[in-house]
């Protein structure tokens, strides 16, 4: 009758991973005509940034909804600091590759930004359709 937690993820992260495909697949046909290989490969590593991003998340909050409501604060905010530490280490070795020429480095950007704002509605849009129970339950 009611939607638990573990089918509430499971759905954002099928959507997810979907919604990623869709976006590395337009993102590589415009980063093809853009910035050649280059720019099929920086279509790539956007998408494959931005599905471990949404992974990661999903798991902080699988993992913190078995802890009280402070462990469940404390685990989606360090994942959320880890993303930040990956974000910058991962964007910098990004704006240093040599095999990412300077035409492709802007596919990364939006192909980031492009699965960033679509996870974001993803996600709103799962939640809100969800059945959940009218009970809070506290561990």
């Amino acid at each position: 009758m009611f939607d638990d937690l573990n089918s509430v993820m499971r759905r954002v992260s099928w959507l997810g991973a979907l919604l990623v495909s869709v976006i590395a697949l337009v993102a590589s046909v415009v980063g093809y005509f853009l910035a050649g290989t280059s720019g099929i490969f920086a279509a790539w590593a956007g998408s494959a940034a931005a599905f471990l991003f949404t992974v990661l998340t999903i798991l902080s909050v699988l993992f913190g909804a078995r802890l009280k409501i402070g462990g469940l604060l404390a685990m989606v905010l360090g994942g959320w600091l880890i993303k930040m530490v990956l974000f910058l280490v991962i964007f910098s070795y990004l704006n240093r590759a040599e095999w990412l020429v300077s035409e492709a480095r802007p596919i990364v950007f939006f192909t980031v930004v492009a699965a960033v704002i679509g996870g974001l509605v993803l996600d709103t849009w799962v939640v809100s359709r969800a059945r959940l129970s009218p009970e809070v339950k506290l561990p």
